[in-house]
C-alpha cells in the first residue's frame, strides 16, 4: 500500500512535471483555489506525458501502441481500486480520482485521442476532427468541473466548447510545425480539396492560398468561444476567476491570429506577461469580463 510520503513525492514530481511546460493557457495557475492547483497537476502530467508518447521521441509505431496499453491498463486498476504500481504520475492519480471521485471514462477518452495520434494522421472531414477533440481536449474540462463539485450537463457542454476552441487555437497555430516534424495535418482534407488545395500547400511560407480555410475555422472557433462564455459567469470564486482567463487568453490568442496578414498565418502568437495580467484583471468583474469578450468577438463573427 502506498504510504504518505510517496504520494507526496509523487504530488511534487506532477507539479515540476506540469510547471516545466511553456503553455498559452495557464496549468494550475495562482488563480485557482490551492486545494485544485495539486490534482491539476496530476491530470496535465497524465495527459502531458501521455501525449508525449505518441508524439515524441524515436519509438516506432508499435513502441507507442505498447507504452500507451501500460496506461490503459493503470487506469483500469485505478478504476477497480488495485493500482500497485510504482509510477509517481499514477500513485498521484490514483489518489486524486479516489479522493475527488473523478469518473473515469475522460481518461479513456484521452489515451483513445492519444492511440489515434499514433496511427491517424488526416482528418477527411471538419466534424471528423470535431470528434478528435472530443476526446483529447473535452475531457480535461470535465475533470477540472468535477474537481470542484458535481456540474450540470449545461456547464459540461460550455466546456466542451471552450476546451475545443482552445485545441483547434493550437491546432492551428502550429499547423506547419505539426506537417513537417509529425506528419501530423489538423486542416481537414475536405476543406483542402473544396478549395483546390492539396497538403504541400503547407509546406508554403506564403500562406495566402490556405488564408480562406484558416479564417473560417478562426470563425468557427469564435463561435465556440461564444458559447463557452457562460461557463465562466456561472462559476463562483477562484475557479469561476480562472476559466474566464483562459476563456480571455484563448480570445486574446484568437484576436492575434486574425490581425496577422494572410501571408504570415503561420506565425504562432505569444502571449506576453503584460497581456496575461490584463486578462486576469478584466476576469476578475463578470461585468467586464462580458463586455471585453463580446467587444472582442464581434468583429471575429460579423
Amino acid at each position: 500500500m502506498t504510504n504518505q510520503t510517496e504520494i507526496a513525492a509523487a504530488y511534487r514530481y506532477c507539479q515540476a512535471l506540469a510547471h516545466s511546460h511553456y503553455e498559452n493557457f495557464p496549468v494550475a495557475s495562482l488563480l485557482l483555489p490551492k486545494h485544485l492547483r495539486q490534482p491539476i497537476c496530476v491530470i496535465y502530467a497524465f495527459a502531458r506525458t501521455a501525449d508525449d508518447i505518441a508524439d515524441e521521441g524515436t519509438d516506432d509505431r508499435q513502441q507507442r501502441i505498447t507504452a500507451l496499453a501500460s496506461y490503459q491498463q493503470a487506469i483500469n486498476q485505478i478504476q477497480q481500486g488495485q493500482y500497485q504500481g510504482q509510477s509517481p504520475i499514477f500513485i498521484a492519480l490514483n489518489e486524486v480520482v479516489n479522493r475527488f471521485k473523478l469518473p473515469i471514462k475522460p481518461f479513456h477518452d484521452l489515451l483513445s485521442a492519444f492511440e489515434q495520434d499514433v496511427s491517424q494522421q488526416r482528418y477527411q472531414t471538419d466534424h471528423d476532427l470535431i470528434d478528435y477533440c472530443r476526446r483529447s481536449a473535452n475531457p480535461i474540462g470535465h475533470l477540472l468541473l468535477y474537481l470542484s463539485g458535481k456540474p450540470s450537463q449545461q456547464q459540461l457542454d460550455q466546456a466542451d466548447a471552450a476546451c475545443t476552441a482552445l485545441q483547434l487555437l493550437n491546432f492551428y497555430q502550429d499547423i506547419k510545425q505539426d506537417w513537417q516534424e509529425n506528419n501530423r495535418l489538423y486542416l481537414s482534407l475536405d476543406a483542402l480539396q473544396r478549395h483546390g488545395l492539396t497538403e504541400d500547400e503547407i509546406n508554403n511560407d506564403d500562406t495566402s492560398a490556405l488564408a480562406p480555410i484558416l479564417r473560417e475555422r478562426y470563425h468557427y472557433i469564435a463561435t465556440l468561444l461564444f458559447e463557452s462564455l457562460k461557463l465562466g459567469e456561472s462559476l463562483s470564486g477562484r475557479l469561476g476567476w480562472e476559466i474566464r482567463t483562459i476563456t480571455l487568453m484563448g480570445l486574446f490568442t484568437l484576436k492575434q491570429l486574425c490581425a496577422q496578414n494572410d501571408n504570415k498565418l503561420a506565425t504562432r502568437p505569444r502571449l506576453s506577461t503584460t497581456t496575461r495580467y490584463v486578462a486576469a484583471m478584466i476576469a476578475l468583474i463578470k461585468p467586464l469580463y462580458r463586455h471585453t469578450s463580446h467587444y472582442m468577438l464581434k468583429p471575429i463573427l460579423k
